[in-house]
């Protein structure tokens, strides 16, 4: 009874994971595919740049609390040991990179997993956004920001001297380098987009006037 629990629970939290928040906002609200827009990413930054502000902020909450809603399942539930928390959380996180219904094919899970932070542990999750936005605002880049983070944040976890967790971050380093791949490739060619606000941003624009 307890496997079969686990095992629809399990498969539960990836398909809320792969619910394609940015793919159904783009058609639904604006007739428009945003696989064919701008980066070609159903995530929350190219929503922002492709379907407006409005649009951004509704697919980032969507994204990030349906990481936060999976990794709370055996709670929800009365599953058992909260370390479960961690196998649902990255459930949803491969659901969003590898959505069932995108035929396995998704985004780049950052904001799924911010929720999922926030749902293991809400201590964890508040140092990881003291890293995360303070490096946005120097490098004026979600995916620069999301590569340096990711990995401070891998280090982070062993303080708090939780394996499970330091393994899952350690997972996580790997989903997020390799989701990337086409980011790091612009980075190295100073092509890569950046938000409207940072001291890069600002250097870029000041500097581009000046020529």
């Amino acid at each position: 009874m307890f496997a079969l629990k686990f095992a629809s629970l399990f498969i539960l939290a990836y398909l809320i994971g792969s619910f394609p928040t940015g793919v159904l906002v783009g058609k639904i609200f604006f007739k428009k595919d945003i696989r064919k827009y701008g980066s070609g990413n159903i995530g929350t930054t190219n929503t922002f740049r492709v379907l407006g502000p409005t649009a951004g902020i509704i697919v980032f909450l969507v994204d990030f609390f349906k990481g936060t809603l999976a990794t709370t399942l055996p709670m929800i539930f009365h599953l058992g040991s909260h370390y479960f928390c961690l196998y649902f959380g990255l459930a949803a996180i491969l659901g969003h990179a590898f959505s069932i219904f995108l035929k396995f094919k998704g985004g780049k899970a950052v904001a799924t997993s911010a929720g999922f932070l926030l749902g293991y542990n809400v201590h964890f999750f508040l140092i990881c956004a003291v890293i995360f936005f303070p490096i946005l605002f120097i490098t004026s880049m979600v995916s620069l920001t999301s590569l340096i983070s990711v990995v401070l944040i891998f280090i982070a976890s062993f303080f708090f001297h939780d394996l499970a967790l330091s393994i899952i971050s350690g997972l996580l380093v790997v989903l997020i380098y390799w989701s990337h791949r086409s980011n790091i490739v612009r980075i190295e060619h100073h092509k890569e987009n950046t938000v409207p606000f940072g001291l890069y941003y600002w250097y870029k624009k000041k500097h581009t006037k000046s020529n």
